[in-house]
């Protein structure tokens, strides 16, 4: 798009909420781009709060706290685009957004590299038993001791989900001299000598540390539960830094206090405390051999600025360009510069013969279309515009009544 393009709707009113301490890259990128309605909050919000919040909002930031719902969606009438700054998109109706129109963007790989140095992190202080020796230091004991302490050289690592983290994961892992085997369940090439193995069983009764990267799905919840624990080989090594609903916890308790596994780290919890300060509770506490964090895989510096440079490019790009390129809603289109045009954004129900009224709306005023991208889902259609002339209150009002439309917007 040329440089002096500019979007029609004044970038004085348009309404930025960001919620959850979002990084400032963020706010100063729409700041530096003339969007002066930018707003910044430090915690999440319930739904009551959101339905409050969002009423007048054209873009909402959020992480991984915030569950945007059905009635959040509906209550946000102006809402153009959701940024999650973090991996997943889970916390947000899918199909709610997506049938009212609403972008959503995340960072699935920004963070990859934090998660993944903090599993090998957790792999040595475990392997080591550096929790038991850094309590009796505490308490001021002497413990030098080499007894049931093991290098991470020569030992097998095993991944469960060879995605963008356990692939980064397997790299870093093979440059300290481990083995990497891993299981998942697409066809994935592995890098360096990583083996694929053709079961999860397979990796877990042979890996010394087993480390989860799987999404949180419905076939993944308590993925690891009192019966696939009984396929790890003795003494080894759980980390989970993927999502709370994978591991049974309870079930995980029980076969740490059998001696069935050695340790575990847990960066991940099925229920987790809204902010910094609040109590929390799990099963695996009070037990020496567990490495808990609160949920901070993806918390570094790096990251974070990583995660908020990508979020706000796809946000900014959204509106002003209708470049859907990373979108999870909105059928993805990557739209080139058209000189000397006026660009329209029409969302509709994946029905037939929306295009061709559109056209017909469109050529009842004599005016020319110079380019037309159009991209669906299942469920809609995404048609950008680049038409010779600005459209009249009277041509926009008709695109909005052509049938199954959900948004038009005049871009520039």
């Amino acid at each position: 798009m040329a440089e002096n393009k500019k979007t029609s709707y004044p970038k004085e009113k348009i309404n930025i909420l960001f919620l959850e301490n979002i990084s400032d890259v963020a706010v100063k990128h729409f700041n530096a781009s003339g969007y002066t309605n930018v707003k910044k909050m430090n915690g999440a919000l319930s739904e009551e709060e959101l339905i409050a919040a969002v009423r007048n909002v054209h873009l909402l930031g959020i992480r991984s706290k915030t569950q945007i719902t059905k009635k959040v969606l509906d209550a946000a009438e102006k809402l153009q685009a959701i940024g999650c700054f973090c991996i997943g998109v889970n916390q947000v109706d899918l199909k709610a957004a997506t049938r009212n129109g609403v972008a959503v963007f995340n960072a699935p790989y920004s963070n990859t590299r934090s998660v993944a140095e903090l599993v090998i992190g957790a792999s040595i202080i475990l392997i080591r038993k550096i929790i038991d020796k850094n309590k009796a230091a505490h308490e001021g004991k002497w413990m030098k001791d080499a007894s049931g302490s093991y290098e991470l050289r020569g030992k097998t690592l095993g991944i469960i989900g060879y995605g963008n983290i356990g692939k980064q994961v397997s790299v870093l892992a093979e440059s300290l001299g481990m083995k990497v085997i891993f299981y998942d369940i697409e066809t994935q090439l592995p890098l360096g000598n990583a083996e694929s193995r053709k079961s999860m069983k397979d990796v877990l009764s042979n890996a010394d540390i087993v480390t989860l990267h799987v999404p949180e799905l419905e076939s993944t919840k308590n993925l690891v539960n009192k019966n696939t624990l009984k396929y790890f080989k003795k003494g080894s090594i759980l980390i989970n830094y993927a999502r709370g609903e994978v591991v049974d916890l309870e079930a995980l308790r029980k076969a740490l206090l059998e001696g069935q596994l050695g340790g575990a780290a847990v960066d991940v919890f099925p229920v987790e405390p809204e902010k910094n300060g609040d109590a929390f509770s799990t099963p695996l506490q009070g037990l020496s051999n567990v490495l808990l964090t609160p949920h901070i895989g993806g918390s570094t510096q790096e990251a974070q600025h990583n995660i908020g440079e990508d979020v706000s490019v796809k946000l900014f790009n959204y509106l002003e360009r209708g470049a859907s390129t990373g979108s999870h809603s909105i059928p993805e289109l990557a739209l080139p510069p058209q000189e000397g045009t006026h660009r329209i954004l029409h969302i509709h129900n994946n029905v037939p013969g929306v295009l061709s009224e559109i056209n017909t709306q469109l050529s009842k005023y004599k005016i020319n279309i110079l380019g037309q991208y159009l991209k669906t889902n299942d469920a809609i259609g995404y048609v950008v515009l680049d038409v010779d002339k600005n459209l009249s209150k009277n041509a926009l009002e008709l695109l909005r009544k052509v049938k199954a439309t959900i948004k038009v917007r005049v871009l520039y």
